[in-house]
């Protein structure tokens, strides 16, 4: 019996694990951590004939040669292990890859980015659900491709989606050679992930691999890199702009922008910008890479500005908690890097209290900081990365921050500050992942709404 070895005891392996055991492989999964949680899907597993090993770093023995590799994607591509697994010619795919095998008979719409993925995603999401069109978003959130994969497997008669809608991460991105979207969207581009990536040339490789395997690609002009790219790497694309049809690199019927305060695409006024509720001038952007993917799956532009006027963004991305006083308290907590952090203080009104910290990331925070000076009455920082960024902001002549460690510690005193320095916004936006003190950063926006909320009672 063929051996699949899988990495990472996440969802998506353990979906990935099951898909494979329903074709009849021997499947040995493995797991560098462990925990009780780990444990009791380590016992579930068993009982399916699948091996877990737990506190495990693989190694290639006599009596363990994989016929196929599956690595999860928080797995680095240029691990020893894989290296070695490729001189022995041993195919090593990503979950998301392995899923396309069983749904690539679908069209796919994947988004990916440094930042806008999820917002775009879930907003062509609620425009599809709006039309006749069946589709699911999967991949970097909701389902796991392969659980999708697997429900197929187990459900051909009542599997009927008309479309996959795949967030994708550069992660993900990397391990997916072979997939062939139908509709790709590039989102942004700015330095993330470069301890894993290495530097910025390889992490746009990454992300224009999946890209470019699209049968049609729509790209955000008003991204200064990605414009940069565009007269000559991206000829065939579609594009989109905030700033009108002379800011296009290409005809207006390959374009979607904002005129005249209407969205018009591919020549076409569809509906005012007005109707779009969610703040900030990059989630403009999104929505229209939005409407021009829904316009090249054929949606009707009356059922897309019903969808968009009734979407009211994502969780963890600048959504409203709660007002105290007349003071809003805001959850950004996915902005995990300088640039979405900057786009959270650019789309709030001043004087602000910011809470951000955590798990530094590389990049570049001359922006974040520039944005902080004349925004913000006071910083307060949390997390591994406090002082690291004190000692930034002092080194721009900032000193108006205080480190307070704890995001508990950090909201308390944003109440009290706010009416000492009559501030109206209170906004966690940490530029920073989660991962010093949180298992996500879901968990650490969760967190926050739940201490705001606190406050009241």
């Amino acid at each position: 019996m063929a051996i699949a070895y899988i990495i990472g005891l996440g969802k998506s392996g353990i979906a990935a694990a099951r898909c494979l055991k329903q074709e009849g492989w021997k499947i040995i999964i493995s797991d560098s951590k462990t925990s009780s949680e780990l444990e009791d899907l380590q016992k579930k597993l068993r009982l399916e004939d699948i091996t877990v090993k737990l506190l495990y770093e693989p190694t290639f023995q006599t009596s363990f040669l994989p016929e196929l590799i599956i690595v999860s994607p928080g797995v680095p591509w240029d691990t020893s292990f894989l290296v070695e697994a490729r001189l022995r010619k041993i195919t090593i795919i990503g979950e998301l890859e392995l899923s396309w095998r069983y749904l690539s008979s679908l069209p796919w719409l994947t988004i990916t980015g440094t930042n806008g993925k999820t917002t775009t995603t879930r907003l062509i999401e609620a425009i599809f659900e709006q039309s006749l069109f069946s589709a699911v978003a999967c991949g970097n959130i909701g389902y796991a491709a392969s659980e999708l994969a697997l429900f197929k497997i187990k459900n051909q008669n009542i599997f009927k989606y008309d479309w996959i809608i795949t967030e994708v991460s550069s992660y993900q991105c990397e391990s997916s050679q072979t997939i062939r979207p139908t509709v790709g969207i590039w989102t942004s581009f700015t330095p993330d992930h470069l301890s894993r990536h290495k530097n910025l040339d390889n992490y746009y490789s990454i992300k224009a691999s999946l890209i470019k395997n699209c049968k049609y690609q729509i790209l955000n002009n008003d991204d200064y890199y990605l414009k940069k790219k565009s007269s000559y790497s991206w000829p065939n694309a579609y594009w989109t702009t905030v700033k009108g049809k002379e800011n296009l690199p290409c005809d207006p019927l390959k374009g979607v922008y904002i005129e005249d305060g209407w969205i018009v695409a591919f020549k076409e006024l569809m509906f005012p910008i007005s109707l779009f509720k969610v703040p900030g001038l990059h989630n403009r952007q999104n929505l229209l890479m939005a409407v021009a993917a829904a316009r090249i799956a054929g949606i009707d532009k009356k059922i897309i500005s019903l969808a968009v006027e009734n979407f009211n963004g994502v969780s963890h991305r600048l959504e409203p908690v709660i007002t105290i006083d007349n003071i809003q308290f805001i959850n950004d907590s996915k902005a995990t890097n300088y640039d979405a952090a900057a786009m959270g203080l650019e789309s709030v009104n001043a004087p602000v209290i910011l809470i951000a910290g955590g798990k530094l990331k590389e990049g570049d925070d001359s922006k974040w900081i520039k944005l902080i000076k004349s925004k913000v009455s006071q910083v307060l920082l949390i997390g591994e990365s406090a002082y690291v960024i004190a000692k930034r902001l002092q080194n721009a002549n900032y000193y108006d921050y205080e480190v307070v460690q704890e995001i508990d510690i950090a909201v308390k005193r944003s109440f009290v500050l706010c009416k000492k320095l009559s501030c109206k916004v209170v906004l966690l936006s940490p530029a920073c992942a989660s991962f010093d003190q949180y298992k996500d950063f879901e968990d650490r926006g969760n967190h926050f709404k739940s201490l705001c909320k606190n406050l009241v009672s």
